[in-house]
């Protein structure tokens, strides 16, 4: 049975996206639902100053209540140095880096452009080798398919990107639509391009639903043998730099389609869908999407043997 994984980063760039700060017990009961519904990996916070992005001040104490649920992969977001070295003290598992192929929404996003972003995986890549070595690294390139600030992106300077930073020592390069530019064929070919060029080292799918098209291209990625797939729950997120965007894909809808195809996630819809309460309960007032919540589970739905058996 084909299996997938996927990796809800709603605790970061969910509630990073919003206004609203939500409290650190609330972050700490919805990151407990999302662990009790089968979720293994989460990205739980970004460690940025907190003058910059005040919802992610509690950094450091969110990590060290999350890497205490068993068998949870706890991920954060370090766009520097710094940041990894404060991410790697609070004990997490895994690292993920903003790498951006548009130089203008690198600039916008991190203040550097995407050669500089290169040389800080490399400088980040040697400071877990020498504290904490079995720390992963994982490298995202942003706006992969399209920026609102640039427009275009050239497919080559992605896959060029992707080279530098597995050289650079990322562990993993996954690429993301941060402004919901994709489309499935644009999916299909430069996933295709990025697994030929580096091989085991080709990461996640990143899909953005800003025109409706997300659960379609994390399925024209699965088509082309990605296996894991961020998403967000409730659809919360989006990026600041990519105005009207809705947010990531919906991690309901996207649990849903796989178990319905008969893939494996491993998550048991009905506590997935439960997770939503106390993330309602954090950020009331908040919107929050997802047709699977809203239509609700379709009669006789059978999940796969593995949700089954978790249940």
């Amino acid at each position: 049975m084909p299996q997938v994984l996927i990796s809800e980063v709603g605790p970061r760039d969910g509630l990073q996206s919003v206004k609203a700060t939500m409290p650190t017990e609330h972050k700490l009961r919805w990151i407990d639902a999302l662990h009790a519904a089968g979720l293994r990996e989460i990205e739980v916070a970004s460690f940025v100053p907190a003058r910059l992005l005040p919802q992610m001040a509690d950094a450091a104490e969110v990590v060290r209540h999350a890497i205490t649920l068993p068998g949870l992969v706890v991920m954060a977001l370090v766009p520097n140095r710094k940041g990894a070295q404060a991410a790697l003290d609070a004990g997490v598992h895994k690292l993920t880096m903003p790498v951006s192929a548009s130089p203008a929404h690198s600039l916008a996003n991190v203040r550097k452009t995407p050669t500089e972003m290169v040389e800080e995986v490399r400088a980040i890549s040697e400071l877990r080798r020498e504290l904490a070595p079995q720390v992963r690294l994982e490298a995202g390139i942003s706006t992969a398919f399209g920026c609102t600030l640039q427009g275009l992106v050239a497919e080559d300077d992605v896959i060029r990107l992707a080279v530098q930073c597995v050289e650079a020592g990322a562990d993993d390069v996954g690429l993301s639509d941060t402004v919901g530019y994709a489309n499935p064929a644009q999916v299909r070919r430069l996933f295709r391009r990025l697994r030929a060029e580096i091989g085991v080292h080709a990461g996640a799918a990143h899909m953005h639903n800003t025109r409706g098209l997300g659960i379609a291209n994390c399925l024209a990625a699965f088509d082309e043998g990605v296996r894991t797939f961020d998403a967000s729950l409730g659809g919360l997120g989006g990026c600041p730099y990519a105005p009207g965007a809705s947010g990531n894909v919906v991690t309901e809808d996207l649990v849903f389609m796989f178990e319905a195809m008969g893939v494996s996630t491993g998550i048991d819809l009905d506590k997935l869908l439960a997770a939503r309460a106390p993330l309602a309960a954090g950020l009331p007032g908040e919107p929050v999407y997802g047709m699977t919540a809203e239509a609700g589970l379709p009669k006789g739905f059978a999940p796969t043997t593995s949700t089954q058996q978790q249940a």
